[in-house]
């Protein structure tokens, strides 16, 4: 039975071979079944597959008892039940005839009709041999292929990584992911991150946090399983990627989780944010990853009013943290950090007069203009730079405005 890679059949680095076995299975049927006519006015000069009651194209006719035909409709039937890619012979024929060359299909189709009865018995067998190999296995199978390589400590650390590539891609359909759980193999990619090596603990995160994904049932199940709390160390990993890809993943646990979230406060979380935010030396997608997280989860409070507010977005060391990203070189890093303080100011824990006094919002704002003026003036980042220069003018009047209700003083 052919081993099949979901990762190498979806990019389609396996349809090659499979090409070539089907191109195959069309010559033989097609030669003992049927006349070939070329298509001349189809834009690719290719064969066109059409019923027999149609002017061109290839023609099955019906089986007749007393006909060689019939061999063909008998392999037809018994293969009409594939295991996913075609439902029938005559699928994967019309499939075939479409990635083949004409003349050469042609050809060879006028010398298999020459066959003797023996030689077309032999050709019967290869076909149905073929068919066997050629059947497609279900998603569920393929993780269970993976998930087996997973169970198996022997299993040499390429395959490892190979196995969980496969369920990256596989795990990206929502029903997929909830088949994971019940196929057992949730607990065993949480286990993976604590692989010792880095590679390993990297793509086991980034598989958890695709799989959690807008996914509340396989949030719940991972946040069940204690994975939270290792994510969260990941993150501080020397290792730039498996830091990125632990983030992502806490970030899919507990967007729009209540219980995550409650969880993850629990855990330090807010000074986690706060140590990237903080580190200058950070990697940059670390921090606008990082700072992106913190807007959503400001968001989160917002749309949750009934829920207290949590402690940290009233926390002057917090709050700097976000307000010192303003002057960053990076203009993406800039929005980021503007969209935080937006949503920031709209809760009631968001101190304006904290922001000015302790974190020098007022400042940071007004020299972000001098800043988004010049970069305006280049062509590569003008646009964008317009589109901060907007948001940070709306920031600054949610600010005043904030600032004079606390105050009591007009906003200026």
């Amino acid at each position: 039975m052919v081993r099949w890679s979901s990762s190498r059949f979806h990019n389609g680095a396996f349809g090659g071979l499979l090409a070539g076995v089907l191109v195959l299975l069309a010559l033989v049927v097609s030669g003992v079944t049927a006349d070939i006519q070329l298509n001349e006015t189809s834009p690719s000069a290719g064969l066109s597959w059409t019923p027999g009651n149609e002017e061109s194209g290839i023609v099955i006719p019906k089986s007749d008892p007393g006909n060689e035909s019939s061999v063909i409709s008998a392999i037809v039937s018994e293969q009409d039940q594939l295991d996913g890619g075609f439902s029938s012979l005559e699928g994967m024929l019309q499939w075939a005839i479409g990635h083949s060359d004409p003349a050469a299909l042609k050809q060879s189709a006028q010398d298999a009709q020459r066959l003797s009865a023996a030689e077309l018995n032999k050709r019967q067998m290869e076909i149905k041999e073929l068919m066997e190999k050629l059947k497609m296995p279900s998603d569920a199978q393929l993780m269970q292929t993976a998930l087996d390589d997973l169970k198996n400590s022997s299993v040499p650390i390429e395959d490892r990584h190979r196995a969980l590539e496969e369920l990256l891609v596989l795990v990206e359909p929502i029903d997929n992911a909830n088949d994971l759980a019940k196929l057992g193999g949730l607990a065993l990619v949480v286990g993976e991150l604590n692989h010792p090596a880095s590679d390993i603990r990297t793509i086991s995160a980034w598989v958890i946090g695709k799989a959690s994904q807008n996914n509340v049932l396989v949030q719940k199940q991972v946040l069940e399983l204690g994975a939270l709390s290792t994510l969260m160390k990941m993150v501080l990993s020397n290792s730039a990627d498996e830091a990125i890809k632990a983030l992502y993943a806490v970030s899919a646990l507990i967007r729009n989780n209540v219980a995550g979230q409650d969880m993850f406060f629990s855990e330090a979380g807010d000074k986690l944010l706060m140590d990237v935010l903080s580190n200058s030396s950070s990697n940059i997608r670390l921090r606008r990853k990082t700072v992106s997280l913190v807007s959503d989860l400001a968001e989160g409070q917002l749309e949750n009013p009934v829920r207290g507010e949590h402690s940290c977005f009233g926390n002057q060391l917090f709050l700097k943290s976000i307000v010192d990203l303003t002057m960053s070189i990076d203009l993406d890093l800039q929005e980021k950090a503007l969209l935080a303080i937006k949503n920031i100011l709209q809760l009631k824990t968001g101190n304006a007069v904290i922001l000015k006094d302790f974190c020098g919002l007022d400042d940071a704002l007004e020299r972000m203009t001098q800043e988004l003026d010049g970069v305006t003036a280049e062509e590569s980042n003008g646009d964008f730079a317009v589109s901060v220069e907007n948001l940070r003018r709306e920031v600054q009047m949610t600010f005043h405005k904030k600032l004079g209700e606390e105050t009591g003083v007009g906003a200026s």
